[in-house]
């Protein structure tokens, strides 16, 4: 697959050869959903947490005797079925995360990548650098060029003025080559790579 490279103010600057392996595959949504779904997973805090019955505030004696009095037979004041009393099985602190191989996640970003390139999402910038942080002059330039909800994915490292000016950006978010995956992928309605980014990634992937 060939795509030109652009440069931030719209010139042309050369084409690139995208490998199929990685760009060109035929995107499954099952495999996208999987990863999509192990990714928020393991990022869900899990710290929801309620009170059990030893853990409520009231005392613990008997409330009344057991027998005469024409009522139901009960202990104390901490059982689930009063009110402010404890919760049965409630939820407690627990990690969401589940395992997924990694052969199958490197496979999903392949798919992410790939289903950018088959719907025309795709740029290929030449360098994402800036002279200096300033964030109107990068949001000109992204209005110039239609991006909307672009991702940018950058080499090893990201230009320390580039990413100063996009975090004032709303529609703008940057990542290394590292911290490419697929949510973030298929979340953005423009996927901006590099040519940094695109020899990282296929280093990364192959």
């Amino acid at each position: 697959m060939k795509l030109d490279v652009i440069k931030l103010d719209g010139k042309k600057a050369g084409s690139v050869d995208l490998g199929d392996e990685i760009f060109g595959l035929e995107p499954r949504a099952d495999i996208l959903h999987r990863v999509v779904r192990w990714q928020r997973n393991k990022a869900q805090a899990g710290t929801h947490k309620v009170k059990t019955r030893s853990e409520t505030s009231y005392a613990r004696q008997k409330i009344y005797r057991q027998k005469g009095t024409g009522g139901a037979r009960h202990g104390d004041r901490n059982a689930p079925i009063f009110r402010k009393g404890g919760v049965y099985k409630g939820p407690t602190p627990r990690s969401h995360a589940h395992k997924l191989p990694k052969k199958f996640r490197k496979l999903g970003l392949r798919h992410a990548l790939s289903s950018k390139a088959a719907t025309g999402d795709l740029v290929i910038l030449d360098a994402a650098t800036a002279k200096e942080p300033k964030a109107g002059i990068l949001a000109k330039k992204v209005r110039e060029l239609g991006w909307r909800r672009a991702l940018i994915i950058d080499g090893a490292e990201v230009d320390q003025n580039f990413a100063l000016a996009a975090s004032n950006l709303p529609d703008v978010d940057v990542l290394p080559s590292m911290g490419a995956n697929v949510y973030d992928i298929l979340r953005s309605d423009t996927l901006v790579i590099t040519k940094a980014g695109v020899e990282a990634l296929e280093a990364r992937l192959k």
